[in-house]
């Protein structure tokens, strides 16, 4: 019978010496770690706790009782561990090893054959199979030990105890372990006598460090005020005695053989050890002084109410926070008309000062920037303080100031009596029945007050507030409400709400001239000369428009005279302008105000002539752009003929005596009768610039698609319009864009509010079907600004030579300000700007003005935006 000998045996496992005994190694590991883990984890928490030197803050009593349950839990882990631990086997490594081999093929040389041991075939093929398991034996690895024990320790506590002591080693030190030693009975003898330990600790604010005042050679200290001392004695009480006077505590009641001491250091004086190894150190306390804050200058005021105060705060260490506190002062305030009652309790205003985000803050300088005018006591005298405050907790402030609130300045008369009614209903609740009898008689004659009948009835609902409130009490919610109603009507009126670029640029001329008035700063002058210049820009747009809108027309009356028309160029209309602000910031008022007088009469007679950029030229955005102003105008007529039927209601005849009125305000230039009386036309020609609101209603009222206006109820021309919206959504450009989806969004709301103001005029509901018409004018100026922010940016997205070809087409004859266009579109050579011998001079002039108002940073974003491209363009 053929078997392997134990030779045999012997060089087969040869190779397998070297894994075989890592694989025992890695389970005698895998055996401690499971037995010994708490053990390690008793002795951990203990090492940490001790080099933390957590059992010189606890009385004795206390360290001896964790001692005892340390031992107790150490005793119970050393039981578990002999209990657990069992020495690996040399066979079970072996049999380990084995199952990590495909066919267990350590086993198998193992093996004899049972039967067929005479048989040579057999034993053949047995030969075979172990050379086969031998040659896999051959790639054996040692197999490494399961150290996990999360079965064990299923809440970690082993890694809670190594981070204890990683914390230790870092923040600790070996060397505490040993005072626990003198906390033993007999333990201070074996010591070798009493120690001490002491450390300096300063505010953390300072970024001062930590002393540990055994290492302190010099026997002088200056720390910083408010650092803290701690002392420690070990060892024999009243052998180390401690005397200080830096903390200014009194000597009595103080024991000076405390082994724990704590102080911080609030004057310059001594501190001195008795005993063995004693030391003594001089202090000099370094002071924090308080914070300071100074205003620089006086406070600025935009145009529209923002307030900026400059001021400088500074401190040793840093200033933490600051803020700024009003009080109305009652002893410089004219108490006169609504002002005369008490006022209701108010607190004061608390607005807190902007600080550095990073960097240094011991000393800076910054602007309060903050906006008051909505605030009861705006353009009312106050006391202004300004505080800082530092780490320490110690405040700096600036004296009381005299100052009046700055706050927006409203120069329509309407528009700053409301404010002042306002002004007046937060000052005391007891005014309302006042202020509702002083806007009656503001309302008395509506047509000369408001422009559109839609802002009239908002002022007469929020009389009828008022009136009810007064009548059974107003409430601080209502009180809220009313005002915030009021501010909104105080700039519907001061800003107005007309889709009309001329009504709007005669609205800039006019705020601007009761600004000159009314002594408006320089600011203000500013902003009202920039709100002119874009209401000028924005109606030489309309005409164009207009001039598209009436080609044909005009091309059949070529020829006939255009009356006291004139011409002007470009740069004539910004000298004007430009000579308009030098005047009055000379203060020249009254040549400033001519001059203005002379530039309205100027815009209103300029001549549209013929040849501008037609509908067929215009890009897909231009003839969005137009339709939806052409909506807005007829939701505006819409929501005109509401307010006329809803008078109608309440004072019949009232709409005739209203259109006298209108005509008389638009000197004759207007219709001069109801729209009732004007049912049997059609959509007339615009009759001019000097149109009123009654005239816009009228085109607004024209039938859709031609038809007649009496065959169709507001509810049908309501319909009618929505649909025209839908169709214009449609072919709405600038798809993909944040600013196109914004305007897709602003319109969906319009179209929504639009089908409510058909309902409610459906059901006769017409307050309802006007509050509606008037959310839906607002989405639809909303929308046309994101559209044309979006054209805009596909304009400065566009690469030259990349335009659309309509775009690109220009009219052949002359511009709103009379100049020639060449076949590109550029002013050729014939027009007024190429007059004169010197036209390369001129444009040098030209673009170097251009460059210097690029950079004028007060000028409108809008507006730099524009001169830059005309620079990278020329």
């Amino acid at each position: 019978m053929s078997v392997f000998t134990p030779n045999d045996l012997r060089r087969s496992l040869s190779g397998l010496r070297w894994p075989l005994r890592l694989t025992w190694a890695g389970m005698l590991a895998e055996e401690l770690v499971r037995a010994l883990w708490p053990v390690m984890t008793v002795v951990l928490l203990v090492l940490a706790t001790l080099m933390l030197g957590l059992q010189d803050l606890v009385p004795v009593e206390v360290v001896w009782g964790a001692g005892a349950a340390a031992g107790v839990l150490a005793l119970a882990a050393l039981i578990y561990a002999a209990r657990q631990f069992h020495m690996p086997r040399r066979d079970a490594a072996m049999a380990r090893l084995d199952e990590s081999l495909p066919g267990r093929p350590i086993q198998a040389l193992l093996d004899d054959a049972a039967i067929g041991g005479e048989d040579d075939a057999s034993m053949a093929v047995w030969r075979a199979h172990k050379a086969r398991m031998a040659a896999r034996a051959e790639a054996a690895r040692p197999v490494p030990g399961d150290l996990r024990v999360s079965d064990r320790d299923p809440y970690a506590l082993r890694f809670v105890a190594i981070l204890a002591f990683a914390v230790a080693l870092i923040f600790g030190s070996i060397w505490r372990v040993g005072s626990v030693a003198e906390m033993a009975p007999g333990g201070g003898d074996l010591a070798g006598g009493p120690v001490w330990e002491g450390w300096a600790e300063p505010p953390r604010y300072t970024g001062k460090p930590t002393l540990y005042l055994n290492d302190q050679e010099s026997s002088a200290l200056e720390l910083p005020a408010g650092t803290l001392i701690t002392v420690r004695f070990y060892g024999e009480v009243g052998a180390l005695m401690l005397s200080e006077s830096v903390s200014g505590r009194s000597a009595e009641g103080l024991d000076p053989a405390d082994p724990n001491q704590d102080f911080a250091i609030v004057q310059n004086g001594t501190i001195s050890i008795a005993g063995p190894n004693g030391r003594a150190w001089e202090i000099a306390m370094r002071p924090d002084a308080p914070p300071e804050v100074e205003v620089l200058g006086a406070p600025e005021v935009s145009a529209l109410g923002e307030t900026r105060l400059p001021f400088a705060a500074r401190d040793d260490y840093g200033v933490e926070a600051g803020e700024a506190r009003i009080t109305l002062d009652l002893v410089a305030l004219d108490r006169a008309y609504g002002l005369t009652v008490d006022p209701d309790p108010r607190p004061g205003i608390t607005v807190p000062l902007p600080t550095p985000i990073a960097g240094n803050r011991a000393a800076f300088e910054e602007n309060l920037i903050d906006d008051f005018s909505k605030h009861p006591w705006a353009n009312l005298p106050v006391r202004i303080t300004l505080g800082v405050l530092d780490a320490a907790e110690q405040k700096g402030e600036t004296p009381a100031e005299e100052m009046i609130l700055p706050g927006r300045r409203f120069f329509d008369p309407a528009a700053a009596a409301v404010i002042e009614m306002r002004r007046d209903l937060l000052w005391s609740r007891s005014n309302a029945s006042r202020i509702s009898q002083v806007l009656r008689a503001v309302s008395y004659r509506p047509s000369e007050v408001f422009r559109t009948e839609t802002t009239g009835l908002r002022l007469r609902r929020l009389i009828h507030r008022l009136e009810v409130h007064a009548r059974y009490g107003l409430g601080e919610e209502a009180q809220e409400n009313l005002a915030e109603d009021l501010w909104g009507l105080a700039l519907e009126l001061e800003e107005g709400v007309l889709a009309d670029a001329l009504e709007r640029m005669r609205r800039a001329q006019e705020r601007l001239r009761e600004a000159m008035k009314n002594g408006a700063s320089d600011e203000e002058i500013a902003e009202l000369m920039d709100e002119l210049r874009r209401a000028t820009e924005e109606y030489i747009q309309q005409l164009q428009r207009q001039q598209a809108q009436n080609q044909q027309q005009q091309q059949n009356q070529q020829g006939q005279p255009q009356g006291d028309s004139m011409q002007m160029t470009q740069d004539d209309l910004q000298r004007m302008m430009d000579r308009i602000q030098e005047l009055m910031e000379q203060g020249r008022m009254a040549e400033a105000a001519e001059a203005l007088q002379q530039l309205q009469e100027l815009m209103e007679n300029m001549r549209v002539t013929q040849g501008q950029q037609g509908q067929q030229g215009q890009s897909p955005g231009q003839q969005a752009m137009e339709g939806l102003a052409e909506t807005l105008r007829e939701q505006q007529g819409l929501s005109d003929q509401a307010f006329r039927d809803l008078q109608e209601q309440f004072n019949p005849g009232a709409n005739q005596g209203e259109s006298q009125g209108n005509e008389g305000r638009n000197g004759g230039q207007g219709r001069g009768q109801s729209h009732e009386g004007q049912q049997g036309q059609g959509r007339g020609d615009e009759q001019g610039e000097g149109q009123g609101q009654d005239q816009r209603a009228e085109n607004g009222q024209q039938g859709e698609g031609g038809q007649n206006p009496g065959e169709m109820s507001l509810a049908e021309r309501q319909e009618a319009l929505r649909d025209e919206l839908r169709r214009q959504q449609g072919r709405l450009p600038g798809q993909g864009s944040p600013e196109g989806d914004a305007a897709r969004d602003a319109l969906d709301r319009a179209g929504r509010a639009m089908d409510e103001a058909e309902r409610a005029l459906r059901d006769q509901d017409l307050a309802e079907a006007i509050d509606n018409q008037a959310q839906a004018m607002e989405a639809l100026r909303e929308g046309m600004r994101s559209l044309g922010e979006a054209l805009a940016q596909e304009d400065q997205n566009r690469q030259p030579g990349q335009g659309t070809a309509e775009s690109d087409r220009r009219a052949d004859n002359r511009d709103p300000l009379g100049r020639e266009q060449g076949g590109n579109g550029s002013s050729s050579t014939e027009g007024p700007l190429a007059m004169g011998p010197d036209n390369a001079d001129r444009a040098r002039r030209l673009l170097d003005e251009i460059r210097r108002r690029s950079g004028e940073t007060e000028r409108p974003e809008l507006e730099r935006d524009y001169l830059n491209r005309l620079v990278e363009r020329f």
